[in-house]
C-alpha cells in the first residue's frame, strides 16, 4: 500500500499547489485533489503547457491567465435566482424573522463569484422596502470575478430564474446584454477575500454561501462551519446550496430550520 501511495504523487502538480499557496495564499490542498488537477490539467493543456512548472510561470508573467486559472479553480458558474423556491423561503420565512429584530440588517454574500447572488439577495431586499437600511458584503478571492461583478452586466441566460416582473424593475438591455440597475449595485459592498486564511466581520444576520463548500476537502468545509458560525449572531442564519446540507449542525452551534437553513443558536 505505502507503495502506491508514492507512486501516486505528482511532484510537478505538488510543486505547482505549493507556489500558487507561496505567491497567491490560495491553498489547492483544501480542494478535492481529483476534480481540481483534472481542471488545471485540462486548462494547462488548452493553453499550450506540458508541465505544471511552465504553466505556473506563465500565471505570473500573465494577468489574463492568471484571471483566468481563478476563473477555473472557483467554477464562476451561477445565475440569478438559483433555485427559485430556497429564495421564497428567504423572502417570505427567513427575512421577516430576522426583520423581527427592529434594526437593520447585516448581510454577507461569502464566495459570491460574479455577483449574482448578493444582486438576488438586494433585489429581494428592494422590493421588501428595507434594501437601503440594510449592509450588503460580497466577497470573493477572485478579483476578476469581482470586477464583473461591480460592473454588473449579464449574459441573458443568467436571468433565465428571474421572475419577469422582477428583471423588468431591476434590469436594462445594453446590446446582448444586461445591466443591473444603480440602485441594487450602490447597495452592495465587493471585496476580495480568501475565506480560508482571512479573517470574518461579526454580527451577522444572515450568511449566504452556496454551491462553493462541496470543492472544499471535509477538513475546509470543518473550519469555515466554524468560523461560520462564529460569524453570526445569535439566532442569524447560514443559507447554503441545494448540494450542501450539513448533517450534524450542532456540532457548530446551528439547528436546522427550513431545508438548506441553519440557524445559530
Amino acid at each position: 500500500m505505502p507503495e502506491r501511495e508514492a507512486a501516486a504523487v505528482d511532484p510537478d502538480y505538488t510543486g505547482f499547489i505549493q507556489n500558487v499557496n507561496k505567491s497567491t495564499g490560495i491553498d489547492l490542498s483544501q480542494y478535492k485533489e481529483a476534480q481540481m488537477k483534472r481542471r488545471l490539467t485540462t486548462l494547462r493543456t488548452k493553453n499550450g503547457y506540458h508541465t505544471f512548472t511552465d504553466f505556473f510561470a506563465a500565471m505570473m508573467a500573465d494577468k489574463g491567465l492568471f484571471y483566468e486559472f481563478l476563473d477555473r479553480m472557483t467554477i464562476n458558474v451561477s445565475e440569478f435566482w438559483r433555485n427559485p423556491n430556497r429564495w421564497e423561503v428567504l423572502r417570505d420565512i427567513i427575512l421577516p424573522e430576522l426583520q423581527g429584530s427592529g434594526k437593520g440588517l447585516k448581510l454577507w454574500s461569502a464566495a459570491c463569484s460574479t455577483g449574482e447572488e448578493p444582486y438576488t439577495l438586494a433585489m429581494i431586499l428592494s422590493d421588501k422596502k428595507i434594501l437601503r437600511e440594510t449592509s450588503i458584503l460580497a466577497t470573493d478571492i477572485d478579483e476578476g470575478a469581482l470586477a464583473k461583478a461591480n460592473k454588473g452586466i449579464y449574459l441573458e441566460r443568467s436571468l433565465k430564474d428571474v421572475p419577469k416582473d422582477v428583471a423588468a424593475r431591476y434590469f436594462s438591455p445594453e446590446g446582448l446584454m444586461y445591466k443591473v440597475s444603480d440602485e441594487l449595485k450602490k447597495n452592495i459592498n465587493f471585496h476580495k477575500q480568501n475565506l480560508l486564511l482571512d479573517k470574518f466581520d461579526t454580527g451577522f444576520d444572515l450568511i449566504v454561501c452556496r454551491n462553493v463548500m462541496i470543492y472544499f476537502t471535509e477538513e475546509a468545509k470543518d473550519k469555515l462551519y466554524r468560523k461560520f458560525s462564529a460569524s453570526l449572531r445569535p439566532g442569524g442564519y447560514l443559507f447554503v446550496g441545494s448540494t450542501e446540507q450539513i448533517f450534524t449542525p450542532s456540532k457548530y452551534g446551528f439547528e436546522s430550520t427550513e431545508t438548506f437553513f441553519y440557524r445559530k443558536k
